[in-house]
């Protein structure tokens, strides 16, 4: 359709030109004493046409005589940005191969090209620049060459530029893992806190910040990082629950007082303090670093205290802590039970009547459960109801798998001889509890 429009406009043209061509009869004189020069119309258009079309090329020619040192060196800038371009492809192609040395050759040649170029030659230079010295500072590192990847990083984020941000963000992320790799805590802090706000809110910059809390053991900075990573769904809900779990149980382990306990406890979300293991190992901390009195204070006065509203801050974690860990206790594994059970029998001296009910009618309800008999006979030997303690720990002393809980279940019955005066029963009990002990070891 264009072509046939095109051909109509040639053809008016034409016809114009030849109605006002064509008959033309009109004559131009020129004169130039003592001459006189008569010529067509037609041939003085036409000479004026040819002629404009003549000074119009002879102008150009010119103009491109003139501007060949232009073209000339647009010609050497554009082999040294392909030279660039070809210098940074080849470098990460060769970096992605695993060929280090090609690499670093490479970005050094893309680095050489990019300095010698004016400022503000190509678009964006700044980002090339300091893309090339990220790709041979990358290369210089898997080289093992940590001193020339230091100088390389520094002196490309030394350079003011405006818009290079996320290259210079690039740069801080991989100065902030190489650091972490060389299991430098200080030297990753440094890089990875320049980062700006936002960039520090990336999936990536939470991974290597939960890095970085893992190699300084932080554990509080480490659960908050993975939540993060849990919110941006960068973990699995599995992998984020196995990781949460570890980073919590470290937390616990790492606390030296009861009040750093109860903070890091309290600092859990319900679902976590929900978590029978966590509940466990919460528990076996709280009777290592319990102040000194809380026991005999809450065994006597627990119950009044409770019903007065003064019960301390830590019982009530306590107490939340005993109701996950007993109401899981029939799912937990064979060691985890013989721990609880450890855990619960520490405990009994601090817990209220109410507490000794429940676990009374956990046994009954599972009446064959040895490590449930062995604690019932303990809180039954500690309310002084010593026929009943005696016949729970007979059964629970035939029947406990754990070395270590069937050696303290015979060492009771051999108190609870002596106190009868058994003396016979008492050295039975506490041969058994021996034997059990060389058994454990």
């Amino acid at each position: 359709m264009k072509n046939v429009i095109w051909f109509l406009l040639l053809a008016a043209v034409a016809v114009v030109a030849a109605l006002l061509v064509g008959d033309n009869q009109a004559v131009v004189s020129v004169f130039w004493a003592p001459w006189r020069i008569d010529m067509s119309l037609n041939l003085v258009l036409i000479g004026l046409l040819l002629g404009f079309v003549l000074l119009h090329l002879a102008l150009r020619g010119i103009a491109l005589l003139r501007g060949l040192p232009q073209r000339a060196q647009r010609w050497r800038l554009r082999q040294q940005e392909k030279a660039v371009y070809v210098g940074l492809l080849e470098a990460l192609i060769q970096q992605l191969a695993g060929r280090f040395v090609r690499a670093q050759t490479s970005a050094e040649q893309a680095l050489q090209a990019l300095e010698r170029l004016p400022a503000a030659t190509l678009a964006h230079q700044s980002r090339w620049l300091l893309l090339a010295r990220l790709l041979l500072a990358e290369s210089a590192h898997s080289l093992g060459n940590t001193g020339r990847r230091d100088a390389v990083i520094e002196a490309a984020l030394a350079e003011p530029s405006s818009d290079a941000a996320a290259v210079r963000e690039a740069a801080l992320l991989r100065a902030s893992a190489w650091a972490i790799e060389a299991r430098d805590p200080v030297q990753a802090r440094t890089w990875w806190q320049q980062l700006p706000q936002g960039a520090a809110r990336r999936i990536q910059a939470l991974r290597l910040r939960l890095k970085l809390a893992q190699l300084e053991r932080d554990s509080p900075v480490a659960i908050d990082t993975v939540r993060q990573l849990r919110k941006h769904k960068a973990f699995s809900t599995a992998a984020a629950a196995s990781l949460l779990q570890t980073l919590v149980s470290e937390a616990l382990q790492q606390t030296h007082d009861a009040e750093q306990l109860l903070r890091v406890w309290k600092g859990l979300d319900a679902r976590e303090r929900a978590d029978a293991g966590l509940a466990l190992q919460f528990l076996r901390q709280w009777v290592r670093l319990r102040p000194r009195g809380v026991g005999a204070a809450d065994g006597v006065a627990g119950a009044a205290q409770a019903a007065a509203g003064h019960l301390p801050e830590g019982s009530r974690w306590r107490d939340e802590a005993l109701q996950t860990l007993m109401g899981a206790y029939t799912q937990l594994e064979g060691a985890a039970q013989h721990r609880s059970i450890r855990v619960l029998q520490d405990l009994l001296p601090e817990l209220d009547a109410g507490w000794l009910a429940q676990l009374d009618a956990a046994q009954a309800a599972r009446p064959a459960d040895a490590g449930l008999q062995y604690l019932a006979g303990q809180a039954l030997m500690q309310r002084q109801l010593w026929g009943k303690a005696n016949q729970m720990l007979q059964q629970a002393s035939r029947s406990l798998q754990d070395a270590g809980l069937r050696r303290r279940a015979w060492r009771a019955l051999a108190q609870l001889a002596e106190q009868r005066g058994d003396e016979a029963v008492a050295q039975q009990a506490w041969k058994q509890a021996a034997l059990c002990e060389e058994a454990g070891l």
